[in-house]
């Protein structure tokens, strides 16, 4: 589907906007969640309020990509990941080149577990497959880091041999530009602990 620019009321205020515009230019809040930075520091009514309003949204546009991406980010947000799941995975069908949608859906996938839980390896293939699409768009070294936790996780500690290395992974993030911040950010929406070798 073509990226349609579409009326909407400010989730923040209710002020007439677009899905085009960044901020409200009367509560200067955001219009649409582009990435988890801007839920980040919002306060848990705050992103209730936000995902309500995306969700009246979407009942007359359930095909548009920005309102599906921003209700994903509020659920994931809420810690809420299946729901976000499912909106991730709307937005890769109205968008395949964003690459922050299939990177997020690879997250949720875990659904607040640690990768070396998961009983279905086909769940570890599909992170797998979302990390390698959302590369493909976009080379990010939170990306790689990320798929370097699960070849550490899942497949190390399951003395799996695998390739690419988890030690390669981390090897190239770095060179690729991973920030500690994005690491940290990474961990908080996992909701797990960071695993002392990473």
């Amino acid at each position: 589907m073509a990226y349609q620019v579409i009326d909407i009321k400010c989730p923040g205020c209710g002020a007439p906007v677009d899905t085009g515009q960044k901020e409200c230019k009367y509560c200067h809040r955001p219009v649409i969640i582009t990435t988890f930075n801007s839920v980040y520091d919002m306060p848990m009514p705050e992103v209730q309020k936000y995902a309500r309003s995306y969700r009246e949204q979407l009942e007359e546009n359930p095909e548009n990509q920005d309102l599906n991406m921003s209700v994903a980010m509020c659920y994931l947000k809420l810690g809420k990941r299946e729901m976000a799941l499912q909106a991730f995975e709307k937005a890769i069908e109205d968008n395949f080149d964003n690459s922050q949608a299939f990177f997020y859906a690879a997250i949720c996938r875990l659904n607040g577990k640690k990768a070396c839980t998961m009983k279905e390896r086909s769940i570890i293939k599909k992170i797998e497959e979302d990390i390698q699409a959302a590369l493909m768009i976009e080379n990010l070294g939170i990306y790689y880091y990320f798929w370097a936790y699960i070849k550490y996780d899942y497949y190390t500690k399951k003395f799996l041999n695998t390739s690419p290395t988890w030690q390669e992974l981390v090897v190239k993030a770095q060179e690729t530009g991973l920030s500690e911040t994005d690491v940290e950010q990474l961990y908080l929406i996992l909701g797990i602990d960071r695993p002392g070798c990473l």
